[in-house]
């Protein structure tokens, strides 16, 4: 035969043994039993060294070396628009930056001013956020997709701090204002109902807007420095998209106002909204018709392009860049106004006279910090965590990535410099960030296209927009509101998927709409922290059942397959063992298994009545024979781990040995071991192990005998330091639940007796017999699979 069919001949058969009937391949393992004792004195696992205080800090002092690539690497991780300049092709990156810089800008024109006035500023002070945080982004920010400026969450949570700042100061000087205590009076503001704003209280409003913006920057930056990125896990989508929905309700109140031409009081606090809209129905009859037409003719005209148009997949690949219609109506409106007249002969609001020119540095605008720092903290956070998850997912798109940590930094400068300059808090925008993706953006250098044609509003063209109606502006920001309230589409497969997940949403959805912005936020980030600390209290335990003829265990009431281990009992508690949660772990415990406490006074019970009973017998029991046998064979066989049944009969002995594991359990109990599956357990703290060890310690008292399987290296670690051997064993933690089993089944040492063994014996009971017998010694398997040792003595 060749040798090349010989070893094809091999290989089938080496194949065919690790394949079963089916062909699905089989897994061969034939190993000791390990507890982790054995383990690590066999494998000898590394031990962490101690980190030492002085030698931790020697460390960090040593890389800080003063050279020239340190600070070139310094300068290149601060400003990551340099690196990605590196790798830029004009001829094939430029154009795409060129045409999404441009229809970015000028989506930043008609946004920028109309989220102005959301702030309860002046339109041009939109248009300074839309330049000065964009242009430093582009230079400091790693994601080359995200659009920074305006949003509408962002801005008005600005004009929601400026509003009751502007309250607070207004009350102690001669401007009555209505204020959150006394909102069911019918106090009013008259500057608060005209649209142009003298300049006392436009310096009263950029003082509490820009000191709020200033606050915000210092704690990203601080933030950033400290790598505090991770804060944003306790946001979780639910959370942002059920808070983000209700700021879109109050987005939505705030601008229907513009819509009517209806001056309203401003109310702050709790109930907010329903204050307001029971102000503006009740003077609804003060309705100019002619913005309410023009807006409906707005709202259309934005809708109907954006969504047929712009969204259309067909006509989306054809069209070089979206339709700018933003723009478009924002520039109709201006001349109709012009020409027709608007403001004189209808009545309808405009935006009035916008200044040239970039502003002038100004520290005077930060006397308010002491006020807003509990706002700027909310801020900051809203700001981070919707900018980074817009980043991160422009990111994964595109096969680069964004450090959370960099990003902090990133918005913290741009917003501290940006303060200076009358340029509140940027956020990244959704609408525009997706749009300068879809035409192709492809780095940085579409933001500084758009701030380029910003600049040129600001310092030529802004005062033409003189003529433009307010209502126009509301409605460019109601249909850019229509993305959040459609996350409200989302609830009915939330509640299929989660029900926490949906009351998250719910309550914060509520919370921002009934309260405020910022204490909504508060509520909802102390609602989603109590249910995960519901999920800790009140965490899953089950039975784990063995898989036949496997070393996998499942829980009994998933799998119907699985079976649980005669006389043994594993249980899996599903979360870490910890302060908050050790009453539960053990009353889940003694449901699923048995209560120690009320078994041990039953014993107590029992045990009196055996020894009475005991003294009755003992009157009456027989003697006892002794068998003595010879011959026996050289191997071991360790009859302590067996039970004997004896059977006899007119010619032959036959003689079970029976695993204790199925016979000798404590009274009222059918298993002798609890097996505790740790493998779920990713930390346990010192009231965690002092539960553990009084556990431990109470089903000890009743005669069962407790294991640990799958400890992580920290759980150990943390028994080490409180002294947890001395109530059990390092022998008694395994490394699986299979070794347990195995262990707790046979013992330290399995009965190494084989099939077939005959041992010569003499009959002690009688002294004139000198025939010598044999006896057949056989392994067999009862009804519950129990190993058996069969010994037939043929006479």
């Amino acid at each position: 035969m060749p040798a090349a069919q010989a070893q094809e001949e091999v290989d089938q058969l080496i194949r065919a043994s690790n394949l079963d009937r089916n062909g699905n391949p089989k897994l061969h393992v034939q190993r000791q039993v390990f507890n982790q004792h054995n383990l690590d004195e066999n494998f000898e696992p590394s031990k962490k060294p101690a980190v030492k205080v002085k030698e931790a800090l020697r460390k960090k002092v040593s890389k800080c070396v003063c050279s020239l690539g340190c600070f070139k690497g310094f300068l290149l991780n601060l400003f990551p628009f340099f690196p990605i300049m590196k790798s830029y092709n004009i001829r094939t990156d430029l154009l795409g930056d060129i045409v999404s810089g441009l229809t970015v800008g000028v989506m930043h024109i008609p946004q920028g001013m109309a989220y102005g006035m959301l702030m309860t500023l002046p339109p041009v002070f939109g248009l300074y956020m839309s330049f000065f945080p964009v242009l430093l982004y582009c230079f400091l920010g790693a994601s080359k997709h995200v659009s920074m400026g305006t949003f509408a969450v962002a801005t008005l949570m600005i004009g929601s701090t400026v509003s009751k700042g502007f309250s607070l100061v207004s009350q102690d000087s001669s401007i009555p204002i209505l204020t959150p205590n006394d909102t069911h009076t019918n106090t009013t503001n008259p500057l608060a109902n005209t649209e142009e704003m003298s300049a006392e209280e436009l310096d009263i409003r950029l003082q509490f807007a820009m000191s709020v913006s200033l606050v915000a920057g210092v704690i990203q930056l601080l933030m950033g420095i400290f790598r505090l990125g991770f804060v944003t896990v306790y946001l979780s989508d639910s959370l942002i998209a059920g808070f983000t929905t209700g700021a879109a309700c109050h987005v939505f109140t705030s601008q229907i106002k513009h819509i009517f031409a209806i001056k309203t009081e401003r109310y702050n606090g709790a109930l907010k909204l329903v204050y307001t809209y029971i102000d503006f129905f009740s003077k609804i009859a003060q309705t100019n018709y002619v913005t309410v037409l023009m807006s409906l003719v707005c709202i259309a005209i934005l809708y109907s392009v954006s969504t047929y148009i712009n969204q259309n997949p067909k006509l989306k690949a054809k069209m070089f860049m979206p339709v700018p219609i933003e723009l478009i109506v924002v520039v109709l409106a201006t001349v109709i106004s012009y020409f027709i007249k608007l403001e004189t002969k209808y009545s309808v609001p405009v935006v009035s006279d916008i200044p040239t020119g970039l502003p002038m540095p100004n520290l005077k605008n930060f006397s308010q910090i002491p006020e807003v720092i509990s706002d700027a903290i909310a801020l900051a956070i809203v700001i981070f965590a919707i900018s980074i998850s817009m980043g991160k997912l422009l990111a994964q798109k595109h096969d680069y990535e964004v450090n959370a940590d960099q990003e902090l930094v990133a918005y913290g400068i741009s917003t501290i410099i940006s303060s200076f300059l009358s340029s509140a808090a940027p956020c990244a925008s959704l609408s525009r960030s997706l749009v300068q993706e879809r035409v192709g953006g492809k780095t940085q250098v579409a933001g500084l296209i758009s701030c380029a044609l910003l600049l040129v509003v600001i310092l030529a063209i802004g005062p033409y927009f003189r003529t433009l109606p307010n209502c126009v502006l509301a409605s460019v920001i109601i249909v850019a509101l229509r993305g959040m309230f459609l996350q409200a589409l989302e609830l009915p497969k939330l509640w299929k998927v989660s029900i926490i997940d949906f009351a998250v949403w719910i309550v914060a959805f509520l919370t921002t709409v009934l309260l405020d912005v910022d204490l909504g936020l508060g509520c909802a980030v102390i609602f989603n922290l109590s249910t995960i600390l519901f999920r800790s209290q009140r965490s899953y335990a089950t039975l784990l059942g063995q898989i036949p003829g496997t070393d996998i265990y499942r829980d009994i009431h998933v799998y119907e397959k699985a079976k649980e281990v005669p006389g043994i009992k594993i249980f899996r508690f599903e979360h870490s063992l910890f302060f908050v949660n050790i009453e539960h772990f053990r009353s889940l415990l003694y449901k699923k298994i048995v209560n120690p406490r009320t078994l041990k006074i039953t014993q107590k019970k029992q045990a009196s009545k055996f020894a009475k009973a005991n003294k009755e017998a003992e009157l009456s029991k027989p003697q006892t024979q002794i068998v003595q046998s010879e011959n026996l064979p050289d191997m071991p066989v360790p009859m302590d781990s067996l039970d004997m049944e004896l059977q006899t009969s007119s010619n032959q002995i036959s003689v079970n040995m029976v695993s204790k594991s199925v016979r000798e359990c404590p009274p009222d109990l059918d298993f002798h071991t609890i097996i505790f599956d740790a493998s779920p357990w990713n930390f346990i703290d010192v009231m965690g192990v002092k539960a553990l060890i009084a556990v431990i310690g109470e089903f000890k008292a009743v005669g069962v005998k407790v294991m640990l399987a799958s400890c992580r290296a920290g759980i150990r670690k943390m028994f080490k330091k409180t002294d947890f051997f001395k109530t059990l064993d390092n022998t008694n933690i395994f490394v699986s639940v299979h070794d347990a089993v195995l262990r707790a089944q046979f013992g330290d040492e399995p009965p190494p007796i084989q099939n077939g063994l005959t041992i010569e014996h003499e009959d002690a009971n009688d002294e004139d017999n000198d025939t010598d017998s044999q006896i057949e010694v056989h392994y067999a398997d009862d009804d519950v699979g129990s190993r058996k040792l069969v010994v037939i003595s043929h006479l």
